[in-house]
């Protein structure tokens, strides 16, 4: 299945209705099972995501595939292992090639029972779910903060509390503080110097909590109006001022004449002017959700860029690097990636290597197709494959992208 894309305007207006985070949601969802809490999460993620952790947490079997919810699988391993009982979590083909030896690694100090039931180092696992003692762990900073953050939500809930030293450069320090800020509206305290985390032993508290729009939804419809001429649209229950890392953007858009402005019930996006910057450099460590977005922004505005900060894109959904790398082709650009986690286009296309309708594969991975759509407001035509992939994280893209006048063939 593929959908066909192009855009028959080049003005904008409209109000959409984002997805609410999926980065909250799952987050809160944990918090909820860890303090028995009678408040459901409200207004949830409606992602693929989302339903599967959901799924589990309120599952009587004792076995869960995840599918290719990374999210779930991280933060699943670390909540059952202090859960008496014996558990199997499983998932995709790609997903049984992401790594997690390192979380498991990580609980197995504790005092996790966790075996591999393939190969070593990768899901699927057995868990022995057990009482766990806290102590101090060491663990490298610069890997994936779905490790970080599945050990911090449990941190409280076992013996002694944990503390957490991070070596080397912390990655995607955002999403780690969005983690210890949500725990904090359920009463946790806990101390972050430098690169050392300490939460001591204690008990959530219950509370009614509304999960915020997502941000990484947003990306989508800042590049939108990058792309165009005109236009205004409100993003409904997005925060400037947000717990996401992602709220960055706003500032990143200003260069490209996208103004953003608070109002009582959302965002809204103006493009105040036509301007664009000479190029574009930008360090994802924060940020690398947002990547396939800005580079496939830049090739449509032929910005030349250059990224850094993209070590973790290998290790997603999919080597998301070497996508960009083989979509992008398509359009003309070759992006280099000069050492690791960085990437490099200098402006030019080769109208040899352009095809004249472009077939975007998306590799099982959300990000691509929201990340490419957008491009088609630069007078591109496309093909998206597999354009459901999208429900990952937001399953009503492609209506929403309908409402605005972008054009939609199956």
């Amino acid at each position: 299945m593929n959908y066909k894309i192009s855009a028959s305007t080049r003005e904008i207006s409209g109000t959409i209705s984002l997805p609410a985070s999926k980065s909250i949601s799952n987050r809160a969802l944990i918090i909820n099972a860890l303090c028995y809490n009678p408040y459901p999460v409200a207004n949830l993620s409606d992602s693929d995501d989302t339903k599967v952790l959901q799924a589990a947490l309120f599952s009587n079997n004792n076995r869960f595939d995840i599918g290719h919810a990374g999210t779930a699988m991280r933060f699943l391993t670390a909540f059952l292992a202090k859960i008496v009982g014996e558990w199997e979590i499983t998932g995709s083909e790609r997903m049984q090639q992401r790594p997690i030896k390192i979380l498991v690694d990580a609980l197995t100090e504790l005092g996790a029972k966790i075996e591999y039931l393939k190969n070593d180092g990768y899901p699927p696992l057995k868990i022995f779910g057990s009482h766990l003692k806290g102590k101090t762990i060491k663990l490298d900073g610069s890997v994936s903060s779905q490790y970080i953050t599945a050990l911090l939500l449990i941190a409280p809930t076992i013996e002694n509390g944990l503390t957490l030293e991070l070596k080397r450069e912390i990655t995607s320090q955002s999403y780690i503080r969005l983690t210890l800020e949500l725990m904090a509206q359920f009463g946790i305290q806990y101390q972050w110097d430098g690169n050392t985390i300490v939460i001591p032993e204690q008990n959530y508290f219950p509370r009614e909590f509304t999960c915020e729009a997502d941000w990484s939804a947003a990306s989508y419809w800042y590049a939108i109006m990058a792309l165009a001429d005109d236009g205004e649209v409100l993003l409904e229950n997005l925060k400037l001022d947000s717990l996401q890392g992602d709220a960055h953007i706003a500032a990143w858009f200003e260069t490209f004449g996208v103004a953003s402005f608070q109002q009582e019930n959302g965002v809204s996006l103006i493009k105040s002017k036509n301007i664009q910057p000479e190029k574009l450099e930008l360090d994802f460590i924060e940020n690398p959700d947002v990547a396939q977005t800005m580079a496939c922004l830049c090739v449509a505005k032929g910005v030349p860029f250059h990224f850094s900060g993209l070590k973790t894109l290998k290790i997603k959904e999919t080597d998301r690097i070497a996508a960009l790398q083989n979509e992008l082709m398509k359009f003309g650009a070759s992006i280099t990636e000069p050492v690791h986690g960085e990437l490099v286009w200098e402006g030019k296309l080769d109208m040899e290597m352009k095809e004249y309708l472009p077939r975007v594969e998306t590799y099982y991975d959300h990000r691509m197709a929201l990340a490419f759509a957008p491009m088609t407001m630069a007078g591109l035509t496309m093909e998206i494959d597999d354009p459901m992939v999208v429900t990952k994280s937001y399953p009503g893209f492609w209506k929403d992208l309908g409402k605005v006048g972008f054009t939609i063939v199956e």
